[in-house]
């Protein structure tokens, strides 16, 4: 109702149903054309879509400049307006500080640069890492090995001696395993807990305990 509603400014008028459909239409079109088995879509990249096809004499009409940027303003205003509560886990903030300037620390993420960073810096944490791949700005997702690589090969660090955390049994840790990170799953209230044939080097229940877990790791 609302990207309806602020479409309606730039001269697109389309029904929320409409426009509801015709997002996850071309998200499946996106997905389908990377050929990928992990395929992850971009944000941005549908909202330019939905405005090339639904553009009229009033849009065209408009300034350039705003126009450049309606993609990104919808999709982080996609992201506002069904996103319910943004907080960290207990212990993140400090555990974190804790082990930033001891270790290089890095970011693999299933998201939309459109919104992930912002929202990283929303919580105190964006200074902490660096880099911060997403997978949005490749076209293919965790558990595909070369958003992994990506992390090691800009931290200069190898499998071996890398530690990857993450909630997911199978996008984090099957995924990191198979390029031979020591993996650490915390069993949060979401992602997948239980693949078969797949386990984590290591289990934490509250984020804090990742500090016992690297002690482990150093003393193996």
């Amino acid at each position: 109702r609302v990207l309806s509603n602020l479409l309606s400014y730039q001269g697109i008028l389309i029904g929320q149903d409409v426009l509801k459909a015709l997002y996850f239409e071309l998200m499946d079109e996106q997905k389908k054309k990377l050929n990928e088995r992990h395929p992850e879509f971009d944000a941005v990249g549908i909202f330019e879509n939905i405005i090339t096809k639904l553009s009229t004499d009033f849009t065209r009409a408009m300034d350039p400049e705003k126009m450049k940027h309606l993609p990104l303003v919808l999709a982080e205003t996609y992201r506002a307006t069904s996103r319910f509560q943004l907080k960290l886990y207990h212990g993140v903030y400090d555990t974190i500080k804790q082990l930033h300037g001891r270790w290089p620390l890095a970011i693999v993420s299933d998201a939309q640069s459109a919104y992930a960073l912002a929202e990283l810096n929303a919580v105190g944490l964006s200074r902490f890492f660096s880099p911060v791949i997403v997978s949005g700005d490749y076209g293919f997702r965790k558990p595909d090995s070369r958003l992994f690589e990506k992390a090691l090969e800009a931290t200069q660090t190898r499998p071996e001696e890398t530690i990857f955390v993450g909630n997911d049994i199978y996008h984090d840790v099957y995924g990191a395993r198979k390029l031979g990170l020591k993996t650490v799953l915390f069993k949060s209230n979401q992602g997948r807990q239980q693949k078969e044939g797949v386990e984590a080097d290591y289990i934490i229940y509250q984020f804090p305990e990742l500090l016992n877990a690297i002690r482990f790791f150093e003393e193996r």
